[in-house]
């Protein structure tokens, strides 16, 4: 199974994509985690909001491959704890298709993107910078695949 992370925004500073490629190096290799950027729309101070996240939303799900899962990440979602990402993520193996995580801009997720995701999960009640959720998203999935595994690093 394939783990995609789509994610609206690029540029990210350095601090960003090194906490994110410590995590995703170590994930085996018949669970590749990838990510892929989405461009965020231009937001200056008359900006058409809707405008913009229709347009982040109709290039998120043209970047979905064709028969993924489709999981949004939202403050409205379910929490999930380790565990439960942990039966989640033995859930989708038994399925036998590719997810795709779907990480919003600073509006969220278009209704499009929402409307055509399976599950809804929400990593805090809190809003958190869209930089640090890559990390801990990635963090978080391969700390849910090291209990399915019996690995040590839930241990830690």
């Amino acid at each position: 199974m394939r783990i995609q992370l789509i994610a609206v925004g690029s540029k990210m500073p350095g601090w960003v994509e090194q906490g994110y490629q410590q995590y995703v190096k170590r994930f085996p290799a018949d669970m590749p985690l990838s990510l892929t950027e989405i461009p965020a729309g231009k937001r200056g101070k008359n900006a058409d909001i809707k405008r913009i996240l229709h347009k982040e939303g109709e290039l998120t799900m043209a970047a979905i491959p064709k028969g993924n899962r489709i999981v949004t990440l939202e403050v409205t979602g379910k929490p999930w704890d380790t565990p439960m990402l942990a039966s989640n993520m033995e859930k989708w193996q038994m399925d036998g298709r590719d997810v795709s995580l779907l990480i919003g801009g600073p509006e969220g997720l278009s209704p499009e993107c929402i409307a055509a995701s399976e599950q809804k999960w929400s990593l805090s009640p809190l809003t958190l910078p869209h930089p640090l959720v890559r990390i801990i998203v990635a963090e978080s999935l391969y700390r849910a695949w090291s209990v399915n595994t019996n690995h040590p690093y839930h241990r830690e």
